[in-house]
């Protein structure tokens, strides 16, 4: 079974919510609430978030206290936040919500559709993410345990790899298409920003399962570090 991804939903009044449940409940993903900053901020002490919602005006710790709060933090500091608002201030107020971190800003009311499309995009990125951990995780314990078969050893090995760099391209892919909208329709520059980190992520990774290939040598490295 996929274990479901956990998103995060920050505000202070319990009818929005409920709100929010009710139009991110089709994700079919786990929804966590926090009704203030204090309270989320707790909450990422001890679960991954796949992206949290974030409500600007609340008392005590507003949004953008919260957000520089989980930017400083090395655990959750790429989680992207959305943020919500009930009051549109101008460009100024929607600058300080990117500049406090978050990758996309939204008045109220929205539209449903667009909330949960714009949510299921990172839900999936943070899904495709953990898979690729995984296999990643699978195929050192493949490589390390070596010695026993070493013929049927480097045969599963190799379909790992591949299968490995199957899903990898698939998200690649994905990314690739994500930013190409964004540079084509959006102005956002945080919300660009994110999506060239992400790609810059993922060249990262296709590196390290390239060094795994057989024939470059980098096994016995890849055990070294472990």
């Amino acid at each position: 079974m996929v274990q479901k991804a956990k998103i995060l939903l920050v505000d202070d009044r319990p009818e929005n919510l409920l709100a929010l449940e009710a139009i991110l409940s089709a994700l079919d993903q786990t929804l966590v609430r926090a009704s203030s900053g204090e309270e989320a901020l707790k909450a990422l002490l001890t679960d991954d978030f796949a992206v949290i919602l974030l409500d600007v005006q609340m008392p005590g710790m507003d949004g953008f206290e919260t957000a520089a709060h989980i930017k400083r933090r090395e655990r959750t500091r790429d989680i992207p936040i959305i943020f919500l608002t009930a009051i549109n201030h101008g460009p100024h107020h929607t600058f300080r919500g990117y500049a406090a971190g978050a990758v996309d800003y939204i008045s109220k009311p929205f539209d449903p559709w667009v909330l949960r499309a714009k949510v299921s995009v990172f839900v999936e990125l943070y899904m495709k993410n953990c898979q690729l951990r995984e296999q990643a995780s699978l195929l050192r314990l493949q490589l390390e345990g070596g010695g026993k078969d070493a013929d049927g050893e480097a045969k599963e090995s190799a379909g790992l790899l591949a299968e490995l760099s199957a899903r990898l391209a698939a998200v690649e892919e994905q990314a690739e298409a994500l930013t190409k909208q964004l540079n084509d329709e959006s102005t956002d520059a945080a919300a660009v920003a994110t999506a060239a980190h992400l790609e810059r992520k993922l060249t990262g990774l296709r590196r390290a399962l390239d060094a795994l290939e057989p024939g470059t040598g980098s096994t016995s490295s890849v055990s070294s570090q472990n």
